[in-house]
């Protein structure tokens, strides 16, 4: 004989599921005035525009070739979370595209940027151009970076913001990655944000 309650605890049940439950988090820079259409040359001197990224989860980091410490470090950290989640989450991680963009674009020309970005990954794409696009689209990005000059030596560092920002396969902004940390932290953003 069938007990009339166990429907109703059923219902109840689940209805206390669905009251537990959390609602999908929204992402950390949702309105964030960040990104933006831009033009730049590419490591094998391509024309590539922004638009040739829809549809896909970009992530995109500023920094320059020259770097002693902070950019290499950084794209290994980036590099490694992409290879982890792209192990763990291959269909996903198929979804997303690594970015660098120079702001040294004086130093950083297309020849030097292929030999850098191969050094992290084949699915790297590194970006450059003239001064003032690499100025515009550090501007729209909200990265800030200027010229740290050495008195007395023709060699220059750069003054520059470290970070990674996840943008949605639309252009908007979802995240900052922590390049900061390892593979894993990163690893574990992406698969957070990337459907």
């Amino acid at each position: 004989m069938n007990n009339p309650i166990r429907p109703i605890v059923a219902a109840l049940l689940l209805g206390l599921a669905a009251c537990n439950s959390q609602p999908a988090a929204e992402p950390p820079l949702a309105g964030a005035r960040l990104g933006g259409p831009f033009t730049l040359t590419d490591q094998n001197g391509r024309q590539v525009s922004d638009t040739a990224f829809a549809g896909k989860y970009r992530m995109v980091y500023f920094g320059y070739t020259f770097c002693p410490d902070v950019c290499p470090t950084s794209l290994q950290h980036l590099m490694k979370g992409l290879k982890t989640f792209t192990a763990d989450a291959p269909d996903r991680a198929a979804k997303v595209q690594p970015i660098f963009i120079t702001i040294d674009p004086a130093r950083d020309t297309p020849a030097v940027m292929k030999q850098y970005v191969a050094a992290f990954d084949p699915r790297l794409i590194g970006l450059t151009g003239s001064e003032a696009q690499i100025a515009e689209v550090a501007k729209r990005y909200g990265v800030f970076f200027q010229r740290a000059e050495n008195a007395g030596s023709s060699d220059y560092l750069m003054d520059h913001m470290s970070q990674a920002i996840l943008f949605d396969p639309d252009g908007k902004p979802l995240a900052l990655l922590p390049q900061e940390q390892d593979g894993a932290a990163i690893a574990a953003e992406l698969a957070k944000w990337v459907q």
